[in-house]
């Protein structure tokens, strides 16, 4: 692994999750480091989603992705308790998993987690008849309780992770292109005009990274896009009937249902989705994915979504898009590119629809590799993340 240089500069290109948690992560441990993004504020790209959630993936044999996802929403709850407020930007309710058509199993014998023999209540169990209940699911439907699960506002975290001291942000900056300069890694805009330039680079821009590196020797990470739109209304619009239906938590299984979070202009708000679109490279809103977020919310909750059916009509639902990126095994892509080709540039990117789950962690990691501290993740998981996984993989052009 690459030791990174001792210069202790870095340059991130993009300010959403992924690029603020390794800033935030970098200046942390006395680094100094310049973010760009082409936005001209926090939030532009899929950082921007009003609501999202923190809750880990689970599985019968405790596979990897359940490990990582474990470990990333704890890393997150703690970013969010240190710097958010709890109540407005994110809450700690738990989240109950419909386990519609029994895909999610917990793990049994040897693959239960160890935290999970000692502390129950912090890991994943059967949901009680009570949760059920209270969800206003059918006694006997099938659940899980994630006790360590809550709802994030991510464009809150984003902004408080760039304000970390030893960061600084420049937008309304479009990197064209990036490259090694002696032993500096420079970035220019498309008059050639130089952005910026460190010994490090980290390059965290989500599905606009692959356009930058796409021309460099060897590069063979298949980054993809993948458009998501959620639906959402105000509280103020739901009448008492519809109120007394609404779960006190959480749920997700199907897409994910949040109430009573403020949505983009402050006034408390629920939220249903996302839709899931592959190969999309434009994010904007669609009134046939508000249909099919009623149909994932009369999946998930059948008696809330008869209840709010009328709820979708275009004078009560508002959307937001957006464009996560992601890689063909679900994991991202953390880490030197390739130390022998590329020395000091590095990748942060590849979070798919788990970007609440996996940037903080994917941050600590970049900067335990550079600062060579102990990893915040098993090394024998942490391998599964890195980025030169893909070296030798690129296409013949």
């Amino acid at each position: 692994m690459d030791g990174g240089p001792q210069a202790r500069r870095a340059l991130v290109i993009g300010a959403g999750l992924s690029g603020s948690a390794v800033a935030h992560s970098l200046a942390s441990r006395g680094w100094s480091v310049m973010v760009l993004d082409q936005a001209e504020g926090v939030g532009a790209g899929a950082s921007g989603l009003p609501a999202g959630l923190a809750a880990p993936h689970v599985s019968p044999d405790d596979n990897v992705l359940s490990r990582i996802t474990r470990a990333g929403v704890q890393a997150t709850l703690q970013r969010a308790q240190a710097l958010l407020q709890s109540g407005t930007d994110w809450a700690l309710t738990g989240v109950l998993e419909h386990n519609l058509a029994g895909k999610r199993r917990l793990p049994t014998g040897n693959a239960v987690p160890e935290e999970a023999q000692d502390n129950t209540n912090e890991c994943s169990t059967q949901a009680s008849e009570e949760q059920v209940a209270a969800a206003g699911l059918p006694p006997g439907t099938p659940a899980l309780w994630h006790a360590r699960a809550g709802w994030i506002r991510p464009r809150q975290l984003v902004a408080a992770q760039l304000q970390t001291p030893g960061v600084q942000v420049l937008w309304g900056r479009k990197a064209n292109a990036i490259e090694r300069r002696g032993e500096l890694w420079v970035v220019t805009d498309a008059q050639g005009q130089t952005l910026g330039q460190a010994p490090l680079m980290v390059v965290a821009s989500a599905f606009d990274s692959l356009a930058l590196l796409r021309p460099l020797p060897g590069f063979a990470v298949p980054l993809n896009p993948l458009r998501g739109q959620i639906s959402f209304g105000h509280m103020h619009g739901l009448t008492d009937a519809q109120r007394r239906l609404l779960p006190p938590f959480p749920v997700n299984g199907h897409g994910s249902f949040i109430s009573n979070v403020p949505t983009p202009n402050g006034q408390p708000g629920w939220y249903i989705g996302s839709t899931f679109e592959r190969n999309c490279e434009q994010a904007p809103v669609r009134e046939e994915d508000h249909a099919a977020n009623q149909l994932r919310l009369a999946t998930l909750l059948p008696n809330l979504g008869a209840a709010m059916q009328h709820q979708f009509g275009p004078e009560h639902i508002h959307g937001w898009a957006g464009l996560r990126c992601t890689l063909p095994n679900r994991l991202p892509a953390v880490g030197p590119i390739d130390s022998e080709r590329l020395p000091g540039l590095w990748l942060c990117a590849g979070m798919g629809a788990r970007g609440i789950s996996l940037a903080v962690l994917c941050g600590e990691l970049t900067a335990a590799w550079l600062c060579k501290e102990p990893l915040p993740l098993e090394p024998a998981l942490a391998k599964h993340l890195t980025a030169e996984r893909y070296i030798g993989k690129a296409k013949p052009p």
